[in-house]
């Protein structure tokens, strides 16, 4: 009995290894090309989008690097710029019985802004004479005169410049060796940071007695 049973599920299993496998069936979804035009179109604008995050990364990065570096700069302390305490005087050389004012360009760069803030210039006409003749005054005057006209020429008021001269004396250096008297022979500007004030008499003897 045991070998006839034996023998029966022998043959069942020889009949279901013997039978064909089932054929696959087919999807009959429509299948899209990887070339469509809105295929290519949507992987296109995947490559943008992922540009365009990497390049508002990298912008959000310089911003903050800037952001810092002005956070820094702001931190630090400005330095005041230190005012002077006196006028400011320039001087203008002049060649031996010349008149005429020869002002370099860097002395002008830096002169004319000064002027055009300084409320009263004072320009003193100087000579190397030692005598007080009417040659040595036209001369010294012609100077100060000739100094004025670069500095109006250069845009300051004349308004604001008052010219004088002194035919003789006021030596700044040895009038007896050349060298000296080229150093005599100068136009000086004085630009005032403020306008003076008028004093009388009367100010000046109570100032004095003031304990």
């Amino acid at each position: 009995m045991r070998v006839l049973m034996s023998c029966v599920l022998a043959g069942g299993l020889l009949a279901a290894c013997s039978s064909p496998p089932p054929l696959p069936t087919a999807d009959d979804a429509p299948r899209r090309p990887a070339n469509r035009p809105d295929a290519v179109e949507l992987q296109s604008c995947r490559h943008e989008l992922h540009n365009s995050r990497i390049e508002l990364s990298e912008s959000r990065q310089q911003v903050l690097q800037q952001t810092t570096r002005l956070v820094q700069w702001a931190q630090q302390p400005i330095p005041l710029p230190v005012a002077p305490q006196g006028n400011t005087v320039v001087t203008v050389r002049f060649a031996f019985g010349s008149s005429q004012a020869e002002l370099p360009a860097g002395l002008l760069q830096g002169l004319v802004p000064l002027a055009r803030q300084a409320p009263l210039i004072v320009l003193r006409g100087r000579t190397d004479g030692t005598t007080d003749s009417l040659a040595e005054a036209r001369i010294a005057r012609e100077r100060a005169n000739a100094v004025r006209d670069v500095l109006v020429a250069a845009g300051i008021e004349p308004s604001r410049i008052r010219t004088t001269y002194q035919p003789a004396g006021d030596h700044v250096a040895d009038n007896d060796s050349p060298s000296g008297r080229d150093l005599n022979r100068r136009v000086e500007i004085e630009l005032y940071r403020v306008l003076p004030v008028p004093v009388s008499p009367q100010t000046l003897t109570a100032m004095a007695s003031a304990p």
